[in-house]
């Protein structure tokens, strides 16, 4: 399994060995999680991890740390949740169980948009007038309508350096009422 080792064909890729160290304590619970993946990853490509072996203690793992996450545990308690993902099988098992909750998710916000939609709809026919005119106005608000939407144009142009200094201190000059003031004594010899 580590002929490739043993026999110099070994080399691996430095990816930045300028990059700075972050204490455990210090790190959120998703820079954890995106280290221990890039270390399932690496452990993959150097082929030295067994996808086949998840014992139920990885999966029990992964699972408490999966619900310290979605729960909203103390970063403390999801720190270390996370610590005890110690395989690349674990830390796989976790990442399939959060992309699938991320889908569920987005699936129950779509269900969740729709109904909404329909309740506006229905209370377009409302007999109060005021509410009517607050359901259409809702309904132009919703995204595929459109009807109200504020459009901002952002106009990009290029320009120097000085010309760029120049006309930040032109605003800054107008609205702080500052003047260029010039020093008349430069030049003339001192008067004693």
């Amino acid at each position: 399994m580590l002929e490739h080792l043993i026999h110099g064909e070994f080399h691996p890729e430095v990816v930045d060995a300028t990059a700075e160290v972050l204490s455990f304590e210090k790190a959120a619970p998703t820079t954890i999680i995106d280290a221990k993946v890039k270390t399932a990853e690496w452990l993959k490509n150097l082929e030295l991890e067994d996808e086949a072996i998840e014992t139920k203690a990885e999966q029990d793992a992964a699972r408490k740390s999966f619900a310290s996450l979605v729960t909203g545990q103390p970063v403390g308690n999801t720190q270390q949740a996370l610590t005890n993902l110690k395989t690349p099988a674990a830390v796989q098992h976790l990442v399939g169980m959060l992309t699938a909750y991320d889908w569920a998710f987005v699936e129950q916000a779509k269900e969740l948009r729709g109904f909404a939609v329909a309740k506006i709809l229905e209370e377009v026919e409302h007999p109060d007038a005021r509410i009517r005119l607050k359901a259409l106005d809702m309904l132009g608000k919703v995204t595929e309508v459109a009807l109200f939407t504020e459009r901002v144009e952002v106009k990009k142009t290029e320009m120097t350096d000085v010309e760029l200094e120049t006309r930040i201190k032109d605003k800054l000059n107008r609205f702080m009422g500052v003047i260029d003031v010039v020093d008349v004594s430069e030049g003339k010899p001192d008067e004693d």
